[in-house]
């Protein structure tokens, strides 16, 4: 099975939150504790990418996941990881939380 999801930006991220088609507890942010503690969105799950594995039983497989980390990339390997698993409603975050911070006024790194 190709791994299959859905890059999308924290523009369109935000507009999703904004009409209600997506529930801030469908995000998971993979990166890890002291990257949380400096900075989250509201809501959103705390899954770090290196417990991943033993967390896919909490997380069914029919719901829309929205994978996000501090730039893009281990997103990706979380994504690709999930979709082997037989997760096909995934969406990654480009830019990761760097960039959806800026769009709350707020600087990353």
């Amino acid at each position: 099975m190709a791994d299959e999801w859905e890059d999308i930006s924290p523009v369109e991220l935000f507009k999703r939150l904004e009409e209600g088609r997506v529930d801030t507890a469908s995000i998971i942010d993979v990166r890890e504790q002291e990257e949380w503690d400096y900075y989250h969105l509201p809501g959103t799950k705390h899954i770090p990418m290196s417990t991943i594995q033993e967390s896919l039983q909490s997380l069914p497989k029919e719901r829309e996941w929205y994978i996000l980390c501090a730039h893009g990339v281990r997103s990706i390997h979380v994504c690709s990881y999930m979709s082997r698993q037989g997760y096909s409603r995934l969406r990654n975050i480009t830019g990761g939380i760097a960039a959806a911070a800026l769009l709350n006024g707020f600087q990353y790194d």
